[in-house]
């Protein structure tokens, strides 16, 4: 459906006080004892008591104000709407940093207008970051995020979360063979790294295996920003998997051509 700039500004307000309520329930567990469960899969999969308060605060405001909407999250899954509005939550983003003790994860949080998401946060709350992206822009507080000029590969900074994320010897191959000819590539960061690419330190992230909550809260603040972020292929990647942004269109447009046929 199509908000109005009213709406996008009325559902960024609301956006902001999930992320409040999220800060609130994960700060006196970060750098404290507390048990981690492992979700199992292919790879290990941290949660703690910190992501499942922080995602039941939320759904809780949520429903109650905005009982129509749908909300996909990361650890209580899909509750149907009757409204094309869904948001998308991931109560933190990057658990393996926050059991750690590594400030580089983040609460996400998108609305999805039932064809692409139309606001996005990723909050911070240990460094006091906040990264906004609506289609009027992209903010870190009263500062307007834009993502840096960089059209050649061999002159780009990339960031991919872990190399254990390519599943298949295909999409392995093909990370590697783009990172090889990048001027610096560094591992780590999950969502913080995308918020740097759209604050302009950052020109190119390459990952597979993302769910949808990793994803889209993330796709309003680059595309914010005025960089890119699609699937390998150049398609949306609001749906997760194989998953490239760039600062640089032009760049983009190199990487996906060197990532398509992995997908």
């Amino acid at each position: 459906m199509s908000l109005s700039a009213e709406q996008i500004a009325e559902f960024r307000g609301f956006a902001e006080q999930l992320a409040d309520a999220a800060s609130a329930a994960i700060t006196p567990y970060f750098r404290a004892s507390l048990e981690v469960e492992d979700k199992g899969g292919r790879l290990y999969d941290p949660v703690t008591v910190a992501d499942k308060a922080a995602e039941d605060a939320m759904r809780e405001r949520i429903q109650a104000r905005y009982p129509d909407h749908g909300i996909l999250g990361e650890e209580a899954g899909v509750a149907v709407g009757s409204s094309p509005l869904t948001w998308v939550l991931d109560p933190i983003d990057g658990t393996r940093a926050f059991i750690t003790g590594l400030p580089l994860w983040g609460t996400l949080i998108a609305l999805n207008d039932g064809a692409r998401p139309v606001v996005g946060v990723m909050n911070q709350p240990f460094t006091g970051e906040r990264f906004i992206g609506t289609p009027e822009g992209a903010w870190s507080g009263t500062r307007a995020l834009k993502t840096r000029a960089c059209k050649a590969l061999a002159a780009a900074t990339l960031m991919c979360t872990t190399p254990d994320m390519f599943d298949t010897p295909a999409r392995k191959a093909a990370f590697e063979h783009v990172a090889s000819q990048a001027r610096l590539m560094r591992y780590g960061g999950d969502c913080y790294a995308y918020c740097m690419l759209a604050s302009g330190f950052v020109d190119v992230i390459v990952e597979a295996s993302l769910q949808p909550y990793d994803v889209q809260a993330l796709m309003p603040i680059i595309e914010g920003a005025g960089g890119v972020i699609t699937a390998w292929d150049g398609s949306s990647a609001q749906q997760g998997g194989c998953v490239v942004a760039c600062g640089d269109p032009d760049l983009h447009a190199q990487v996906v051509e060197l990532l398509r046929g992995a997908m």
